[in-house]
């Protein structure tokens, strides 16, 4: 295996090198070069090469980092995307980073025909041969491209790169030493001279970005390199910053060689200005051949990658894409199908519209790999440690400036590729579903938002008059009943924080460990189909108390301190109310408010109604049970439901505690107008729990206060004796809570 590696992997630092920079120099340069100068002028110019290497060199430069920071392997682009952001987003980009490499052979091949333009001229002329399809030119140069591939493999298709290469240099070489045309000789430079009617800057923008954007050509061949971690980012940003200069002096000759009419309405003025012409046409066949050569070395090894991965939906095409051939491994059945795909569309004669989807699809790579960059930044990952690093805000920027450039170009390719985007993201979501998806992506980034935000809120809290319930359920009976957990899902909705501790009775040990990471596993897939916000884990403990003690200790997941803890016991079988009894006195210490739901099967009922039940022995609890009730009905479940709040006082003191009621209200500790409270004269010979279940029969929840001192005295009778009504929640509030939740 070790030597079967070392044969493929035969490549150096050049290969990428010569692979971008022949890609970057290509038929653009040569043929739209000139129009670009004609329509914007210099300095416009010089602001689309500054544009278009804004892009290309944050692009590259993270490329060159997370290049350093794992082992690269076959797939180029797509491998470096899919093992960053996860195989469903990676696959999704990389099957439209292959369909745009594919499609640019053929772009490429068309041009490559247009260098044959003085040739068919010279034929016609002189020997009445008319060559009136130039698809005789570029089809059969496909079938010459496609058995050299098919028969020699990337060696030999290097080997011609390095050729055409250097005739491409013997070209720019002709094109710097040639003279001015005579008429711009007697006019001089002409920083500012634009064409009559000229074509707006980011048309010409869109026309000519394709030529910066074979920057990453040369990372396609990364599973054919001996060390990518090396020749990727040297190669890269070597050809992307040469291509930077090359560009910036090309557009000043061409300035200063000819009029703004010259360039405009001859396409290959180059020739013209060049020292010795003929090489100019030779230098574009070079250019488009080379990225040509450039384009099928590296898209087939893109869909080997992709098959690799098992991304399409058929497992037997899978298997036929990702084959090898020969010792190198070459792509051989991948070549075939990027051969037919470019067949099509070079027999099609023409692609500017095609071009402008590759173009968008390309720029949707960038950005995502500037985006990777950034993000990898930002989550501060331990394991992220590239040899090269960029600036967080150069790959940033790169981002940015790809998206904004894509909708000024044309929003309307624009949001085609998006939702070509989405639809390939869903179609490998749906192949594949155990892949990470993204949530991979932003899991570090939450990561670091989460650990701020609690950092920012701890140090903020005693600042802070607001009060939200931030509350910790422990309970053993998650699986017999979930009423505490869908009660602590209502108070964590939108104005609170919930953590569910599932106790597991028993000692520390390596099985009891397992039992509690199985059973969080079956807590969250549960928890999962009610969508709540709930933070969950278990606590294993020799006791209910010891439980307690601990779990009271606990942070809140929020950053906040915990304030409010619940207990649940069920009122058919209520052999766990005693211990819930037994430990009350041990959360008085720590001054939480404390909630005890006695449960039912009625299961909170239809969510129509919440009763407040405001009594002389409770009164210091009014207002907490007013703000949780509140809450609740914040809840979408009980979107219907309506509270009501009564207050029953002895028929002699009603008017004192009235006055009482009025005044708390005024100072702000009941969120509630005094017209939406209901007093009642308990009379002597009635109980209270007697008016409390007449008028509470049809309620879905029931909210009454308690206090310690009459929890010492009556023990368990505090909570029993309310049968025939529904779900009940005993409140005691530790402090004055002055919230007002209205708004």
């Amino acid at each position: 295996m070790r030597d079967l590696v070392t044969k493929k992997a035969k490549f150096g630092t050049a290969p990428v090198f010569f692979t971008a920079i022949s890609t970057i120099l290509g038929a653009i340069m040569f043929l739209r070069f000139g129009y670009a100068v004609a329509n914007v002028g210099f300095m416009g110019t010089l602001m689309i090469i500054l544009f278009g290497h804004l892009v290309t060199i944050p692009t590259g430069m993270a490329i060159a980092e997370i290049a350093t920071n794992q082992r690269v392997r076959g797939g180029g682009e797509y491998y470096i995307i899919s093992r960053s952001f996860g195989i469903n987003i990676g696959a999704a980009i990389g099957i439209a980073l292959y369909l745009s490499q594919a499609i640019s052979v053929a772009f490429y091949l068309i041009a490559f025909a247009e260098a044959f333009d003085p040739l068919i001229a010279w034929l016609r002329d002189n020997y009445g041969i008319i060559i009136a399809d130039k698809r005789l030119i570029s089809l059969p140069a496909l079938a010459l491209v496609g058995l050299l591939m098919l028969t020699k493999g990337a060696n030999l298709g290097m080997s011609a790169l390095y050729v055409v290469v250097a005739t491409l240099f013997v070209s720019l070489i002709s094109f710097f030493i040639g003279l001015p045309t005579p008429e711009a000789a007697t006019t001089g430079f002409h920083m500012y001279n634009i064409v009559d009617g000229h074509d707006g800057f980011f048309k010409v923008f869109a026309i000519c970005f394709p030529a910066f954007t074979g920057m990453t050509a040369g990372v396609g061949l990364s599973g054919d390199l001996k060390n990518p971690q090396k020749s990727i980012p040297v190669g890269t940003l070597l050809a992307t910053f040469s291509g930077l200069i090359i560009y910036v002096f090309i557009a000043y000759k061409l300035t200063v060689s000819a009029t703004p009419n010259e360039l405009n309405s001859n396409q290959l003025i180059m020739q013209q200005i060049a020292r010795w012409g003929v090489v100019i046409p030779i230098g574009l066949a070079a250019a488009t051949i080379s990225s040509t050569l450039g384009s099928i070395m590296v898209a087939p090894r893109t869909l080997q990658a992709l098959s690799a991965d098992k991304v399409f939906p058929s497992k037997s095409l899978n298997s036929w894409l990702a084959a090898s051939k020969g010792a190198n491994e070459e792509p051989f059945n991948a070549t075939l199908l990027t051969l037919g795909i470019a067949l099509v569309f070079v027999a099609m004669g023409s692609v500017n519209t095609v071009a402008s989807i590759i173009s968008m699809f390309f720029m949707v790579t960038y950005g995502a790999i500037c985006l990777i960059s950034f993000l990898n930044h930002f989550a501060a990952d331990p394991a992220y440690r590239p040899d090269f690093k960029s600036k967080w805000y150069i790959s940033l920027l790169g981002f940015l400036l790809t998206n904004y450039l894509m909708f000024k170009m044309d929003p309307g390719y624009a949001f085609a590729s998006i939702l070509v985007m989405i639809g390939l993201y869903f179609m490998v979501a749906n192949t594949r579903q155990n892949f990470a998806g993204m949530s991979k992506v932003f899991q570090g980034v939450i990561y670091q938002l989460n650990r701020r935000l609690q950092v920012f809120i701890q140090s903020t809290e005693k600042d802070s008059d607001n009060w939200r319930p931030s509350v910790i359920c422990l309970s053993p009976d998650f699986f017999k009943r979930p009423a505490a957990f869908t009660l602590l899902s209502w108070l964590s909705y939108r104005s609170g924080f919930g953590t569910y501790l599932h106790f597991i009775e028993g000692y520390l040990s390596k099985e009891k460990n397992r039992e509690a990471k199985e059973t969080l596993e079956r807590l969250i897939k549960m928890a999962g189909v009610s969508k709540s916000n709930v933070f969950l884990d278990t606590l294993i403990s020799p006791s209910f108390t010891s439980a307690v003690a601990q779990a009271i200790q606990l942070p809140s997941v929020s950053g906040k301190e915990t304030n409010t803890i619940l207990f649940e016991y069920s009122r058919e079988a209520p052999e766990f109310l005693p211990a819930i009894i037994q430990n009350l006195s041990l959360v008085k210490a720590t001054n939480f408010d404390v909630c005890v739901l006695a449960s039912t099967q009625k299961n909170f009922g239809v969510k129509n109604t919440i009763h407040i039940w405001i009594t002389p022995s409770d009164l210091e609890n009014a207002s907490l049970m007013i703000l949780l009730g509140y809450v609740i009905i914040g809840h979408p479940d009980w979107k219907k439901a309506s509270l009501k709040i009564t207050a029953l006082f002895p028929e002699e003191e009603i008017g004192e505690y009235e006055k009482k009621l009025k005044e708390m209200i005024k100072l702000g500790r009941l969120p509630v107008s005094p017209h939406n409270i209901e007093l009642i004269e308990q009379k002597e010979e009635v109980g209270l729990k007697e008016v409390i279940i007449q008028k509470s029969k049809d309620d879905d929840l029931i909210c009454l206060g308690f206090g310690y001192e009459s929890l010492k005295q009556k023990g368990e009778e505090l909570f029993t004796g309310y049968d025939g009504i529904g779900d009940i929640l005993f409140v005691h509030a530790a402090t004055a809570h002055t919230v007002n939740l209205d708004d």
